[in-house]
């Protein structure tokens, strides 16, 4: 066995399956989210205050759900993909695309969540409420997914 950049004595094929079931297990965290915002944005067309929407959140709303959807599709395809690809010897491959899937599925939840409280404020309150509770989940978003791991990682080493 030999020492990899992790400081673990594991083979290439070791490392590949720890990745991917690292990777799979952080998924399985998101997807519930996912699938609970995605039902509830499914049934809002049928409740009778849906016609009250405005054109623009009406706009919203589809663009909200068409992140959600296309969320849905990115944090789920890393299993597909596994199950398309099984015994191929293609690990490496899966994780390395499944963690750039999974990167861009979360911003996509992340915007989704965003839009979702840009259109529940906009209808409940007023356009300033709506600005400035998306503005402040935008930057938790932002700041504890995105721009806090990216400064710690750019404080490293390279690969």
């Amino acid at each position: 066995m030999a020492e990899t950049a992790s400081g673990r004595e594991e083979s290439e094929e070791a490392r590949a399956d720890r990745n991917l079931s690292d990777l799979l297990q952080e998924l399985r965290v998101a997807l519930p989210g996912v699938q609970v915002l995605f039902a509830f944005l499914l049934t809002v067309p049928f409740t009778n205050r849906f016609d009250d929407l405005s054109g623009f959140e009406e706009k919203l709303y589809f663009a909200v759900l068409l992140c959600v959807a296309l969320a849905t599709v990115l944090l789920t395809a890393p299993t597909v993909g596994h199950r398309i690809l099984f015994r191929r010897q293609q690990k490496e491959f899966i994780v390395t695309t499944a963690n750039n899937l999974a990167l861009v599925g979360l911003l996509l939840l992340a915007i989704a969540i965003s839009g979702v409280i840009a259109l529940i404020s906009s209808f409940l309150f007023s356009t300033a409420t709506a600005i400035v509770s998306t503005a402040v989940i935008l930057a938790a978003f932002a700041g504890f997914w995105f721009l806090g791991p990216l400064m710690r990682r750019s404080q490293l080493p390279p690969r």
